[in-house]
């Protein structure tokens, strides 16, 4: 019996499990939701609410991962709009349909996803902070936001792939620092801030640390597939004490999603 009571106050927190009302897209969409800016991944303790060991939705079970690290699926992606639009989502938060966020059925909430277009190549990083969709055989539900962004707002659904992004927290990063230390085969090493698929954005964040008097920062220019990334890191730095301090700074302008990076001399 209290099972089957918290599978229903999922049911009725999460926005993508209504289906009484048909969803549409707004009337009027503002012009500034084609430049809206990808999510940022950050280290965030997982939500207790939205993230029930098990669940039930129409009469299938779903098991949450443990953790986000390593998920890579490819799938149809759909979207939801006005229906939802203010609505509560699973965590309790409330669904901004101009945001750059989805609904997913088993990654924890929250986790930051990169979710590319098979078709066009395109790709958005949105925070996972619902359950859904649960229907159709569907991976992952856009915000109208996101699925702009992505081209699929005229279709409906696209084929997508869909990839975790993962961060340390500070601990982790700690206890990696103290083994680098240890290591004199690695001397040189970063802190990964962010990592994103427009230059302006890793510029853009470039310019907040500049300001923070965080003088050393570079961004690396990588591509992956036929995607370019751009990676934005604080370094080099040479010694524990060094990374301590920059790490401390980090999370004074709460930036607390870093990543260690290591080179070797």
């Amino acid at each position: 019996m209290k099972k089957r009571l918290i599978v229903l106050l999922f049911l009725i927190n999460s926005a993508c499990t209504q289906t009484t009302v048909e969803d549409s897209a707004p009337e009027n969409v503002p012009t500034y939701v084609s430049e809206v800016k990808d999510a940022i991944p950050k280290y965030e303790e997982r939500t207790r609410a939205g993230n029930p060991g098990e669940y039930e939705v129409f009469g299938k079970k779903y098991q949450v991962l443990s953790e986000s690290a390593g998920y890579k699926e490819k799938g149809i992606a759909s979207w939801y709009g006005t229906k939802f639009h203010g609505r509560k989502t699973a965590n309790g938060e409330v669904y901004n349909m101009y945001g750059m966020t989805a609904a997913h059925k088993t990654l924890p909430i929250p986790s930051y996803v990169r979710v590319t277009n098979l078709k066009n190549k395109r790709s958005v990083v949105v925070r996972i902070n619902d359950r859904g969709p649960f229907h159709d055989n569907r991976l992952i539900d856009l915000s109208y936001a996101a699925a702009i962004k992505l081209g699929i707002q005229q279709t409906g659904t696209g084929p997508v792939e869909v990839l975790a992004l993962g961060f340390d927290s500070a601990e982790q990063i700690e206890q990696k620092i103290v083994q680098l230390s240890e290591d004199k085969q690695h001397t040189v090493f970063y802190l990964q801030v962010g990592a994103f698929s427009s230059s302006e954005n890793a510029t853009q964040l470039q310019g907040k640390l500049s300001h923070a008097a965080i003088d050393a920062i570079r961004i690396q220019h990588a591509k992956k597939g036929n995607n370019q990334l751009y990676k934005v890191q604080v370094g080099p730095l040479h010694s524990e004490q060094q990374a301590k301090q920059e790490n401390e700074k980090l999370a004074q302008i709460g930036i607390s999603n870093a990543v260690l990076v290591i080179e070797k001399n």
